[in-house]
């Protein structure tokens, strides 16, 4: 089960920190390289599943990422 799922009754409640971040992160590398490697395999339609749990933990991490304040997100300038 991916680290992103939230129950609903918990929505809201659960606490972001680096840790958490970090293990989502190492989670969605993890469910890339198990996308590749069915994918080569020609067992495309075996790695859908994979495919809806990283888009979650991708929207999850932008959603975060979004809701950060400014003084926290690194500058490009």
């Amino acid at each position: 089960m991916s680290v992103a799922f939230v129950p609903e009754r918990l929505r809201g409640k659960a606490e972001v920190n680096q840790e958490t971040l970090q293990r989502l992160l190492e989670e969605n590398d993890q469910l890339i390289r198990c996308i590749v490697e069915y994918q080569s395999k020609g067992r495309a339609t075996d790695c859908v599943q994979y495919q809806h749990i990283l888009h979650r933990n991708l929207i999850y991490l932008a959603t975060i990422a979004d809701a950060a304040p400014l003084s926290t997100q690194k500058t490009t300038e």
